[in-house]
């Protein structure tokens, strides 16, 4: 059975110290049948992973390139991630969807490119509120982990799994307090994806 994870985008909050110590916090609890990571700020993962290297705690990056290398300017490569210590990244989050406009097509070039080096890719899916509200749901959750299984394969999705998550108002604030969904993805002999339990609040 596979183990879950819990998980903390720390998005771009924090100071060097309070993440320190958010760190030593979240390195001292432990969870029954339960993994846990953070995910901070890039300025301060190479720190952060150094000082608490050994424990259970997973320290990943909130965001990778779709690129290897190259004359790509603000962008991190997996590789790079990788070299620090990285374990995990987000790709996908709703924010780097709805902000940046980035499509499926490239989140799951940057899944490809997290698997290449060994990370292990948290692929975010959901839908805004007014997809939502139109039923459209289960179709663009459907595109998004489509999308990844065309470019990887399905078999290069073990190990990881989507993690889904209100897309848009679900990530916390912009006026949508109260608005909170559960879903859960599964996949089928044949190595299909599918929803089901679908429960909005």
């Amino acid at each position: 059975m596979r183990r879950k994870l819990v998980a903390g985008n720390w998005k771009m909050h924090t100071t060097r110290a309070s993440a320190d110590a958010l760190v030593r916090a979240f390195a001292a609890a432990s969870l029954e049948g339960a993994d846990l990571a953070v995910f901070p700020p890039y300025v301060y993962l190479a720190d952060l992973i150094a000082q608490h290297r050994g424990g259970t705690l997973a320290i990943g990056a909130q965001d990778v390139s779709e690129h290897a290398q190259g004359a790509f300017t603000g962008e991190v490569a997996a590789s790079m991630l990788r070299d620090i210590g990285a374990t995990h990244v987000l790709v996908g989050h709703s924010e780097r969807r709805q902000y940046h406009g980035e499509s499926s097509a490239r989140v799951a070039a940057k899944f490809a490119q997290a698997q290449a080096v060994g990370l292990i890719p948290v692929l975010c899916v959901g839908e805004t509120l007014d997809q939502r509200d139109a039923g459209a749901t289960e179709a663009v959750v459907g595109e998004q982990l489509d999308a990844v299984v065309q470019h990887s394969g399905i078999r290069d999705t073990d190990g990881t799994g989507p993690a889904y998550g209100d897309v848009v108002p679900g990530s916390g604030t912009d006026g949508f307090e109260g608005v909170t969904g559960s879903m859960n993805i599964g996949q089928d002999e044949d190595g299909e994806f599918f929803l089901f339990d679908l429960e909005f609040k």
